[in-house]
């Protein structure tokens, strides 16, 4: 698979799939967490919404470096064979400049249902600037796809 048509994997799984599994570190913890999320069509940022309450807030305030991991899994045994998963490398950051307006827009255009939720004064919209990704298909074929910058 060459570099288009593995960015061009990865844009698709993205845009099919509403959930990632974000993975951060607290005191030296690992914590994994299911968050709703959106991605840009040049893959260098991903967004997502939490309240600042969260342990997945304190622990990104604590360490900012996080991985998401996105699958298309069906929880059947051709997933061995058939399921491909992304884990996406990078840097999350709260927006609050003149970025959040476009995030939010591309967040809730996705996830219509979630506008209280991101509108709420208490929670924060996350970029992640992905510097890399990995693509796992057939249970061990691994692919890396670097983020141009």
């Amino acid at each position: 698979m060459d570099k288009t048509e593995l960015e061009k994997a990865i844009k698709d799984l993205l845009a099919s799939q509403q959930l990632a599994v974000l993975a951060t570190q607290g005191g030296g913890q690992p914590y994994a967490s299911l968050v709703a999320f959106a991605a840009t069509d040049d893959l260098k940022h991903l967004v997502f919404a939490t309240t600042r309450t969260t342990r997945k807030f304190a622990n990104i305030a604590e360490e900012a470096r996080v991985a998401l991991l996105v699958d298309n899994r069906a929880n059947q045994d051709s997933d061995f064979h058939n399921a491909i998963a992304v884990t996406a490398m990078g840097i999350a950051r709260e927006v609050n400049d003149g970025k959040r307006e476009h995030f939010l827009k591309l967040y809730l255009t996705k996830h219509p249902h979630l506008q209280d939720f991101v509108m709420s004064p208490t929670c924060a919209l996350l970029n992640v600037m992905v510097d890399r990704y990995y693509m796992v298909s057939r249970f061990q074929n691994v692919m890396e796809f670097h983020v141009d910058e």
